[in-house]
C-alpha cells in the first residue's frame, strides 16, 4: 500500500527504522509532548495508546495536513507499567523485576488527520521472557548504558542476550508493530485520502 503525506510523530531512530525497512515514505516531526507517569492502577494499554493519541493530535494541529502516526510503547509485570528508566538505578529495579519471568509489551498506535480531526487507535501486546542474570551480568548490562531510553530497560533489537520474545511480534517490542500499523492502515483506507 502507498502511503503519501505519512508524518511520524516520533524521533525514536528504532520506528524510524522499522518504516524504512517496511518501505514506507514518511517525514519525521518528534510531538514534544510530556509523557506523564501512569497514575496508580493505570491500564497499560490505554495509558499508551492515550500517549500515542495526544502525540499524534500535537503534531496534527501543528501540521495542519498530512496523516500522523504516533506510537508509545510501555512494559507490564503484572499490574506495574514499566516506561523509560529515568537513571540506572531505575533500570535496575526494572530488569529485577522482570528477570526469571514474563513482561508484557504493550504499544499504543495513533492515525491522526490533521486537516479533517479524524483519528483511528489500536494497541499491540508481545509477550518477552527474561532469564535470570548474574550479578556480574547485570552490573556489565547496567554499567553499559544501553538501558537509557528504552521502556521496561532493554532493547530487544540490541541483541541483549537475556530477553526474547515468547509471544507476538517483535517488532511491536521494538516499537511499532508492522503488522497491525499495515491493518489499521488498510480498514481505514479514507484516512490516506
Amino acid at each position: 500500500m502507498i502511503v503519501r503525506g505519512l508524518i511520524l510523530a516520533s524521533a525514536s531512530p528504532r520506528r524510524r527504522g522499522l518504516l524504512e525497512e517496511a518501505g514506507y515514505g514518511f517525514e519525521v516531526d518528534p510531538s514534544d509532548v510530556e509523557e506523564p507517569g501512569p497514575g496508580p492502577g493505570a491500564d497499560p494499554g490505554e495509558y499508551a495508546t492515550g500517549l500515542a493519541w495526544r502525540k499524534a493530535r500535537a503534531v496534527a494541529r501543528r501540521r495542519g495536513s498530512g496523516l500522523v502516526l504516533a506510537a508509545d510503547t510501555v512494559c507490564a509485570v503484572g499490574a506495574e507499567i514499566l516506561v523509560k528508566p529515568i537513571d540506572r538505578a531505575d533500570a535496575e529495579r526494572m530488569i529485577r523485576l522482570q528477570e526469571g519471568g514474563e513482561a508484557d509489551v504493550i504499544t499504543g498506535l495513533c492515525l491522526h488527520r490533521g486537516d479533517r480531526d479524524e483519528w483511528v487507535g489500536a494497541v499491540e501486546t508481545s509477550v518477552v521472557r527474561f532469564r535470570a542474570l548474574a550479578d556480574a551480568e547485570r552490573a556489565a548490562y547496567l554499567d553499559s548504558g544501553r538501558w537509557e531510553g528504552k521502556s521496561g530497560g532493554y532493547g530487544v533489537q540490541d541483541g541483549d542476550p537475556f530477553v526474547t520474545v515468547a509471544r507476538g511480534s517483535f517488532s511491536n517490542v521494538v516499537g511499532l508493530p508492522m503488522e497491525r500499523l499495515a491493518a489499521l492502515l488498510e480498514a481505514h483506507r479514507s484516512l490516506l485520502e
